[in-house]
């Protein structure tokens, strides 16, 4: 039996950031103290690629922790959003979590998905249209920390929920965290919610096993952004010259990702000569680790309360739903 093509489905809308925006957002990274890159840009289709296979190691225990959260208490999960809501996933990447709350949600109103990958967003989109023929699918994108407009389904909306899965909250600065949890409130607006998951403070060995893999992907995985620079901004950066380096910060719990210089170096960037010493850091992204008690003061800044927590048996990782109080 041939499985049948994938329907057509264009995006609703494509906010994708465009290249003048890149370089300069990457300029301000090199020109801080210490040079650092967004985060966000990892996500290439290439990068796309390497995460998904990043979330299959051994070492990560996040994203089969959270499947394992969604799978056992997905019918809980399912009762607490309740039927024809609008779910709205930020960092939507393959959805692969999302399946497993579209199987259990009642009579969901839409699924938008947002994200920065055009490619990936469009082929996961087209899945989850042939999936769930009778689910309306509006795809994205967009980098979600900046304007972008969510589209209305055809259908009835009882509430909007926020969906941010994996650990992607702690890649965010604490105050920048209390803006994004703002920005999801506002969206989902009064009658609203956002479920999100939230990777919880563990041992350092753990941690960092975690984001520097033995088999190497993880580094591959950061070192493809500057092969992203070459390629779409022209830059010079030799990828041989430079290793990852993964490592935790006990004192403000979080992991903290570079891309060392292994010599010093001279790098172009747009018409910018960029000098490199040896040993010198690149901050790629960092991922904090909260304690439940932690996350639940962090969202109650933007008036947000922890209704319902949901744990593995380890209390290596938490599901939480949250409502404007």
């Amino acid at each position: 039996m041939t499985e049948e093509p994938a329907p057509e489905l264009d995006l609703v809308a494509d906010f994708q950031p465009e290249t003048e925006e890149f370089l300069a957002e990457v300029l301000r990274g090199f020109a801080s103290p210490p040079r650092m890159l967004p985060s966000k840009y990892l996500y290439d289709e290439q990068g796309s690629e390497l995460f998904e296979r990043i979330c299959e190691l051994d070492e990560y225990y996040l994203t089969r922790t959270e499947l394992s959260i969604l799978e056992q208490r997905r019918a809980e999960i399912a009762q607490v959003l309740g039927p024809q809501c609008l779910l709205i996933e930020f960092g939507s990447g393959s959805s692969r979590k999302t399946r497993v709350l579209l199987d259990a949600l009642k009579d969901p109103a839409g699924y938008v998905p947002i994200d920065i990958s055009r490619e990936q967003l469009t082929r996961s989109a087209r899945a989850l249209s042939r999936r769930y023929p009778t689910l309306e699918v509006l795809p994205v994108c967009a980098d979600y920390t900046r304007e972008y407009h969510v589209p209305e389904p055809a259908g009835p909306v009882r509430r909007r929920i926020a969906y941010f899965p994996g650990s992607t909250i702690g890649n965010f600065e604490p105050a920048n965290a209390q803006t994004f949890l703002k920005h999801c409130a506002q969206i989902c607006g009064p009658r609203g919610g956002v479920l999100i998951g939230v990777d919880l403070h563990k041992d350092t060995a753990t941690l960092e096993a975690a984001y520097d893999d033995r088999q190497g992907v993880t580094a591959l995985f950061e070192l493809n952004i500057l092969a992203r620079l070459n390629r779409e901004l022209g830059a010079s950066f030799d990828l041989d010259r430079f290793r990852y380096e993964a490592r935790y910060n006990t004192q403000q719990r979080r992991v903290e990702m570079y891309l060392v210089s292994l010599d010093a170096q001279q790098v172009w960037l747009g018409n910018r000569c960029l000098e490199l010493a040896k040993g010198e850091r690149i901050l790629t992204e960092h991922s904090y680790k909260y304690t439940l008690e932690g996350f639940r003061d962090l969202a109650a800044t933007q008036d947000l309360a922890v209704k319902h927590v949901w744990t593995d048996p380890n209390a290596l990782f938490s599901v939480q739903f949250l409502t404007p109080e």
